[in-house]
């Protein structure tokens, strides 16, 4: 692989900021109802209660500051579980997080009603993390301890094994499916800005120990048995590493549902342009992750406008042709 020197990475990461801060306001002007930069930037400067000011402040303002951080915090987990697992196919999606989530929420708001958003949040961290250690658990079950294939197969297991709960509950449960069917295919729209300002401490704690581990996470790359000879606590770094993920993922389905790819293709493309060394590659996936869900959201207003696709079926749509070209190159040479 090219080395990449420190000026063309401290170019490419003040691109993809400048990229994000463009889609952000792409985001506050673009939709079905008619804005513009003018009006956007009078709705913060000179409110006057209209409908094109509400729309702007309540509506597109939370879901353009949603999607960049739910995409930055699944871009993150992504990238830490990959080195972690030493599995290039790891993800919030893949092994079982987002499902165990998922079935958590769809659990407490079936048979407990509950509406409160920090129930709502701590019910979502709740299921990823034991969703998580329950793959740990089963990945490292057998002589040869945790192997990618078994984490792998466990993760495949468990979220067929949540997904078939979640699926018969909504079957027993009509007014549940009414009520959550949008969020399972995962969506930015119509979030408030309270239900990020509630979990955004959750995934601000995930995002400073992401960037605190990265030359730990460069040692950890190197091999569990180097990094113990360099004097790394490896089962300390792993367990802080397990709960890096549930806050930023289980924090993510929270918000907006349980979004795919994200997690298991912008790791990829990241390495691609910007190197393996993780004090460059942790900030500018977390950015590129944010930049791809603006965009997808963007994209899913106007595919069947005036109705609205939800971003995990465009992330999706987006995401599966990358995986599969990963999957026939060879992801490991990746």
């Amino acid at each position: 692989m090219n080395q990449i020197t420190v000026p063309i990475k401290i170019g490419k990461i003040l691109a993809m900021i400048i990229l994000l801060i463009i889609l952000i306001g792409m985001s506050i002007i673009l939709g079905y109802t008619d804005t513009s930069i003018k009006l956007a930037y009078e709705a913060f400067t000179m409110f006057d209660g209209s409908n094109e000011h509400l729309i702007v402040q309540t509506v597109r303002l939370p879901r353009a500051l949603i999607a960049a951080s739910v995409g930055a915090s699944l871009a993150i987990a992504g990238v830490y579980m990959q080195t972690l697992t030493k599995n290039p196919l790891a993800s919030p999606g893949i092994l079982g997080i987002n499902a165990g989530a998922s079935f958590a929420v769809v659990f407490v708001l079936t048979f407990f009603q509950v509406s409160s958003l920090d129930i709502f949040t701590w019910v979502s961290f709740l299921g990823a993390a034991v969703a998580a250690l329950t793959v740990y658990f089963i990945g490292n079950v057998g002589r040869q301890g945790l192997t990618p294939m078994k984490l792998t197969l466990a993760g495949a297991a468990l979220t067929a094994l949540f997904s078939s709960f979640t699926q018969g509950i909504l079957v027993t449960n009509e007014a549940a499916l009414d009520e959550v069917l949008f969020w399972l295919s995962g969506s930015v729209q119509g979030r408030k800005l309270e239900i990020l300002t509630s979990v955004f401490p959750y995934l601000a704690i995930g995002w400073v120990i992401a960037l605190i581990f990265t030359p730990i996470m460069n040692v950890l790359a190197m091999g569990d048995d180097v990094a113990r000879g360099l004097g790394l606590k490896v089962g300390l770094v792993k367990i802080t590493v397990g709960i890096l993920v549930i806050l930023l993922a289980g924090g993510s389905v929270a918000i907006a549902g349980p979004i795919g790819f994200i997690g298991i293709v912008i790791p990829h493309i990241a390495r691609k342009l910007i190197g393996t060394d993780h004090r460059w590659l942790v900030p500018f996936a977390g950015l590129l992750g944010g930049v791809l869900l603006l965009a997808a959201d963007i994209g899913a207003r106007y595919i069947v406008m005036p109705q609205e696709v939800p971003v995990g079926v465009m992330t999706a749509f987006i995401g599966t042709p990358y995986f599969i070209y990963l999957a026939r190159k060879g992801i490991n040479k990746g």
